[in-house]
């Protein structure tokens, strides 16, 4: 089998999930680090306490290799919203964000400019954001610009290195969720990287991740610093400064278990390479948008593979919603509906059983909506 093929064999998902842009299901390398950290949980056989203190490492080597930043420039966190905190918490000035981004984005620059009043948020106008867009709002009390790779409601990948120019010397934050793993995008133009591993890396849940560059380092203050953020496992009843890398935004000791997950599926991307994976991804979603094609449902995600990864939104009429929903639900499909809105997305183990149940789904609705 090809490397490809060994990847995609690892997935044994039912047919009819789409809706990998909430949770991607794991596969084989991730399921068996989970059951072999219980078992060594369970037994706690002599000399297992060094295979779990070694996972951090492993992780951030992998993470290392994925987005291209040093290991020692990564932070494991439990999720992508406490690593925002950590850099809402430790930002200074404007820090400008649409209000269309994940709701993580607006509560950690919320709770910040609260507690400390020193952050200032600003909204962006536009729910898109491309480069022209933010060059027409950034003013110079902006210190900081806030941006996720794809969007979670609408699909758009963003153009990171059009951006990037736009935004100069300021701070590019980007959240990574919705395209690591199947996006073969330009991490070096960001300065800082928050990303959670449930969802495109396929790493289950407690698997977010925080990457930033030196120049971000100097200008963010750890503010939510613990005990291990010093540089040492090993406790020290001195409150010493943080160390100077990335762990200086950690507050205690993190999940092995969740560490050794994110590490072996991130590994698995590696050896297949993310862009062998990301033109599969894109050949899987746009199976599933010819699907809504063929039943007339208005499209409102991107068409252009250059401004999508693996997401499709389809937007009913407002009466046709409930329909919709219920003709997945009763086909076995696994969306996410919200908003008078239905998010499907697809991964390279999204197969013909899974399209065979979508567009009976499809054709169910298409007949109920028209009676």
């Amino acid at each position: 089998m090809t490397a490809l093929e060994t990847f995609r064999a690892a997935f044994v998902e039912e047919p009819g999930y789409l809706d990998f842009a909430r949770l991607g299901p794991v596969g084989a390398p991730v399921a068996a680090e989970e059951r072999g950290y219980a078992q060594m949980l369970s037994r706690a056989r002599f000399g297992s306490l060094t295979a779990l203190a070694e996972q951090d490492a492993r992780a951030r080597a992998a993470l290392s290799a994925l987005l291209g930043f040093r290991p020692d420039q990564v932070a494991l966190q439990p999720s992508s919203s406490q690593a925002l905190m950590h850099v809402m918490f430790g930002l200074t000035g404007g820090v400008a964000a649409s209000p269309a981004e994940f709701p993580a984005v607006g509560y950690a620059m919320a709770r910040a400019a609260e507690a400390l009043g020193v952050l200032v948020p600003h909204a962006l106008s536009a729910e898109r954001l491309t480069p022209g867009v933010l060059r027409g709002q950034l003013t110079s009390s902006m210190r900081a610009v806030v941006v996720s790779l794809v969007d979670y409601g609408s699909g758009h990948l963003i153009d990171l290195e059009g951006i990037r120019q736009v935004v100069g010397d300021r701070l590019l934050i980007v959240d990574a969720t919705q395209g690591a793993g199947v996006v073969d995008a330009p991490w070096h133009a960001a300065d800082i990287i928050v990303g959670s591993g449930q969802a495109w890396l396929r790493a289950g849940p407690g698997t977010g991740y925080l990457a930033l560059n030196d120049r971000a380092r100097e200008q963010l203050t750890p503010v939510w610093s613990g005990w291990v953020a010093q540089g040492s496992s090993e406790p020290v009843h001195e409150v010493l400064v943080p160390e100077s890398g990335a762990g200086a935004f950690r507050v205690g000791r993190g999940d092995p278990s969740a560490h050794a997950r994110l590490a072996a599926a991130v590994e698995a991307i590696l050896g297949v390479g993310v862009t062998t994976i990301a033109p599969v991804v894109l050949e899987r979603a746009g199976r599933v948008l010819e699907l809504a094609d063929e039943v007339g449902l208005p499209v409102i995600s991107p068409r252009d593979d250059a401004a999508r990864a693996g997401i499709v939104v389809v937007e009913p009429d407002p009466d046709h919603f409930g329909i919709l929903a219920a003709a997945m639900h009763n086909h076995g499909i696994t969306v996410t509906s919200s908003q008078g809105r239905v998010r499907l997305s697809a991964h390279v183990s999204t197969e013909g059983e899974t399209l065979a149940l979508l567009h009976t789904a499809l054709l169910t609705f298409r007949a109920a909506s028209r009676s």
